[in-house]
């Protein structure tokens, strides 16, 4: 899936989606785009190098994607137990769009309880 397609997914999943530049003032991260719901991220890239797409994952389904992927591989600069790293130009559509809601889902589902 090519970025701009990718970046229309993101924000088709709801009305609270925002998409951020937030590391502006660093050198090397300063083209990664972040995808925000209830202000917390669920998706990130590097605009400037498209090879990897970071999600949130149920760390129990993390092992099998692994195992049967091999467009999965480990996160950019997160926690390989709660984040999984996606190779956009090698995942079918469909696997990526059903990661991406997944990662969308499972912050928005932890923040919106601890609102209530």
């Amino acid at each position: 899936m090519n970025i701009e397609d990718y970046c229309d997914y993101c924000l088709s999943l709801g009305p609270d989606v925002e998409e951020k530049l937030p590391f502006t003032s660093f050198h090397y991260a300063s083209g990664v785009l972040v995808f925000y719901v209830c202000g917390h991220m669920f998706s990130f890239f590097d605009c400037d190098n498209y090879s990897v797409i970071t999600l949130k994952c149920q760390p129990e389904r993390i092992y099998e994607l692994l195992e049967e992927y091999d467009c999965i591989g480990k996160p950019s600069n997160l926690s390989p137990k709660y984040w999984v790293g996606v190779d956009p130009q090698a995942a079918p559509d469909d696997l990526l769009k059903e990661l991406t809601r997944n990662s969308y889902e499972i912050v928005k589902a932890k923040y919106m309880k601890n609102k209530k």
